[in-house]
C-alpha cells in the first residue's frame, strides 16, 4: 500500500498509520495529515477509485483491523450498527470520528490536524474504541465506561 508521505518527512517509529473513510474526502484531509508528517491511506489508495465507492463498511473495517490502521471517519453511527460494531470489536479497531456533520473540508482538516498529538497518544491504547474529534479535544464515545 503506498504511503504518500510528503517528501522529506519521515515516519516516526511506533507512530500509527491511518485509514481515512470516504466520508472525509480524498484530497484536503489526507494532504493536511501528510503535511503534518502522518502516514495516511484513503479507501481510493487501497481499493482504487471505483472500488472505494463500492466497498462495504464492514470490509474496510476488517482491512483496518488486519493492517493495524487507525480509522478516521465522519460517521459515528458505525458504533451503533450491529455488523460494523461487531467488526470493530473483533478487530479491536481504534476510530476517531468527527461529531459535527456540518463541517466543510478545511474545517475537517483543522479538527484532525489540531488534535493530531492527542489522536496519536490515544491510538497507543488498545481498541476497540471510538473517540469523537472536536475543535480542541477528543473524547471517548464508545465503549462507554461504566462506573
Amino acid at each position: 500500500m503506498p504511503s504518500r508521505r510528503s517528501s522529506g518527512q519521515r515516519h516516526a517509529a511506533g507512530q500509527p498509520e491511518f485509514l481515512i473513510d470516504r466520508s472525509l474526502g480524498q484530497l484536503v484531509l489526507p494532504a493536511a495529515l501528510r503535511e503534518a508528517g502522518l502516514t495516511v491511506h484513503t479507501l481510493a489508495d487501497v481499493y482504487g477509485e471505483a472500488g472505494s465507492h463500492e466497498v462495504q463498511d464492514v470490509d474496510w473495517i476488517n482491512l483496518a483491523a488486519a493492517r493495524d490502521l487507525v480509522v478516521l471517519c465522519r460517521d459515528d453511527r458505525i458504533r451503533r450498527r450491529p455488523a460494523e460494531r461487531q467488526a470493530l470489536v473483533n478487530g479491536k479497531v481504534r476510530v476517531f470520528c468527527l461529531t459535527s456533520r456540518h463541517l466543510g473540508f478545511a474545517d475537517r482538516a483543522t479538527y484532525f490536524v489540531g488534535n493530531c498529538f492527542r489522536i496519536i497518544q490515544e491510538s497507543a491504547k488498545p481498541g476497540p474504541f471510538l473517540c469523537g474529534v472536536y475543535r480542541d479535544r477528543i473524547e471517548r464515545l464508545w465503549p462507554v465506561e461504566e462506573g
